[in-house]
C-alpha cells in the first residue's frame, strides 16, 4: 500500500466505480414480468415489444418501460348517475363494471385515462337505455338494462385494448315520492292478496263443509237404502214362509179330503150320503164372513128335500099325542 502512488490509488477507485456502474447498469437491463401483467418497450420513443411473463433484457439508455399493464379482471364501482326515463322520472343508478385489458399496447396507446373514459362511456350508454325505458319497465328490466350495456361498452372499448365482461347495475334509486308511492302500492298489494288468500280459505272451508255433508247424506241414503233392501228381503222371506205353510196346510186339507172321499168310496157310501155332505159343507160356507153365497142347483133341491124332512118331523110328534 505503502508503493501505491496517488495515481494509482485513483485509478483504483475510478475502476471500482465503473464496475459498480456497470453492475448497476446491467442489473437495471434485466427485468423479470411476473405472471398475469405484461410490460410495453418503446426504444427511442417508438414502440418496441410487449413483454410477457418471464426474463427479459433490455439495451440501456436505447429503450425504456413505457407502461406496465395489469391482465388480472378488474372492478370498477362508479358513483351513482342521475338518469331520466321515459315518463320524465329522474333516478340515481350506479354501476359496477368488470373488465379485462387483453391488449398492453392497445391499452398504452389507445386512450389517456381509460378509467375515466369507461366511466364517462357507462354513463351516456346508461341514460340512452333508460331514456327509451318508463319506471315500471327500468325496476323490472335490470337484466336487459345489463346486457345492453355491456354490449354497447364492449364495442366502445375494443379499440383501447379492454374486454368488458360484464355490467351491473348496483342501485336504482328513484325519487322519495315514488318510493313513498311504491311502499303504498306495495302495502295494497299485499292487502289485497291477504284477502284473497282468506277468502280462498273460507270458500275452501265451506266447500270441504259442503263434500263433507253432501258424503254424509250420501252414506244416509245408502244406509237407508240398505236397510229398505234387507227389510223388503226379510218381509219376502217372510211371505215365501208364509205362503209356504199356508200351501202346507191346504196341501194337508187337500190329501185329508181326497183320505175321507177314499174311505167313503171304500165303505159303498150311496148318494144321500154324500147329499148330506154336500149340505154340511154348505152349512160351513154359510157361517163365513161372505157377503154372497151363490148355491148350486143342485143344492137348491136338496134344500127343499130337507125343508120337506123337517115338516114331517114336525108332523110326526103331534100324530104321536093324537
Amino acid at each position: 500500500m505503502r508503493g501505491l502512488t496517488m495515481e494509482g490509488f485513483t485509478g483504483l477507485v475510478f475502476l471500482a466505480v465503473i464496475i459498480i456502474v456497470a453492475v448497476i447498469l446491467l442489473s437495471s437491463c434485466v427485468k423479470i414480468v411476473p405472471q398475469a401483467y405484461a410490460v410495453v418497450i418503446e426504444r427511442l420513443g417508438s414502440y418496441q415489444a410487449t413483454w410477457g411473463s418471464g426474463i427479459h433484457f433490455k439495451l440501456p439508455f436505447i429503450e425504456r418501460i413505457a407502461r406496465r399493464v395489469n391482465l388480472k379482471e378488474q372492478v370498477v364501482d362508479f358513483p351513482p348517475q342521475p338518469v331520466i326515463t321515459k315518463d320524465n322520472v329522474t333516478m340515481q343508478i350506479d354501476t359496477v363494471i368488470f373488465f379485462q385489458i387483453t391488449d398492453a399496447k392497445l391499452f398504452a396507446y389507445g386512450v389517456e385515462n381509460p378509467i375515466m373514459a369507461i366511466e364517462n362511456l357507462s354513463a351516456t350508454t346508461l341514460r340512452n337505455i333508460i331514456g327509451d325505458m318508463e319506471l315500471d319497465e327500468t325496476l323490472t328490466s335490470r337484466e336487459v338494462i345489463n346486457t345492453r350495456m355491456r354490449a354497447s361498452i364492449d364495442v366502445a372499448t375494443d379499440p383501447w385494448g379492454i374486454k368488458v365482461n360484464r355490467v351491473e347495475l348496483k342501485n336504482i334509486i328513484p325519487p322519495t315520492a315514488i318510493r313513498d308511492a311504491m311502499e303504498k302500492q306495495m302495502k295494497a298489494e299485499r292487502e289485497r292478496r291477504e284477502a284473497i288468500l282468506i277468502a280462498e280459505g273460507q270458500k275452501r272451508s265451506s266447500i270441504l263443509v259442503a263434500e263433507g255433508k253432501k258424503e254424509s247424506a250420501i252414506l244416509d241414503a245408502e244406509a237407508e237404502k240398505q236397510a229398505a233392501i234387507l227389510r223388503a228381503e226379510a218381509q219376502k222371506e217372510r211371505m215365501i214362509k208364509e205362503a209356504e205353510g199356508q200351501a202346507e196346510a191346504v196341501l194337508k186339507v187337500q190329501k185329508a179330503n181326497a183320505e175321507g172321499i177314499r174311505m167313503i168310496r171304500e165303505a159303498g157310501a150311496d148318494q144321500a150320503v154324500l147329499t148330506i155332505k154336500s149340505l154340511e159343507a154348505f152349512t160351513k160356507a154359510a157361517d163365513g164372513k161372505a157377503t154372497k153365497i151363490i148355491i148350486p142347483s143342485e143344492l137348491q133341491g136338496l134344500a127343499g128335500l130337507a125343508a120337506s124332512l123337517k115338516e114331517i118331523i114336525k108332523e110326526e110328534p103331534q100324530n104321536t099325542e093324537n
